[in-house]
């Protein structure tokens, strides 16, 4: 076996093992705070773009401009979005996170950190060197491809 394929399938396996403890973490997560995956797909949008339209929400998740509204309509009610006029076009909407809403994706996050930050308890000192200087070069590899793209 070549080291561009032992690499290859040892990059599979992990991302194979992460997804699955990573989403499964989410998964769950969501479930206990009782919101659908769309909505919370929405507040985790918000959470990373900041402030936007209906319409910017509606685009990003490939559903009606009518769907969003009341999704966001939910949301605004839970007390997790606060809805603003937007400043270029009167008769248009912006949406953000509430501070609840922030609160609820924040601790979201830490949740699917706990399992990480376990396996990095279990490794010694070497290991954790070894692992951080490679998942640097990825993580630079991957931002150069993301720049290109």
């Amino acid at each position: 076996m070549t080291d561009s394929v032992r690499f290859s399938r040892a990059l599979r396996q992990w991302m194979d093992v992460f997804m699955h403890r990573s989403m499964s973490g989410w998964m769950q997560y969501v479930k206990s705070s009782g919101l659908s995956m769309p909505q919370f797909s929405i507040l985790m949008r918000l959470h990373y773009r900041g402030e936007c339209g209906i319409s910017n929400l509606s685009e990003h998740m490939d559903i009606s401009a009518a769907a969003a509204s009341q999704l966001v309509d939910k949301l605004v009610q839970a007390g997790l979005l606060e809805r603003t006029e937007d400043p270029h076009d009167r008769r248009a909407k912006q949406v953000a996170l509430s501070p609840k809403g922030r609160d609820l994706i924040e601790q979201g996050i830490q949740e699917r950190y706990r399992w990480v930050d376990g396996l990095a308890e279990t490794l010694n000192a070497d290991e954790k060197n070894k692992i951080t200087e490679a998942l640097d070069i990825m993580t630079q590899v991957a931002q150069r491809m993301e720049s290109k793209a």
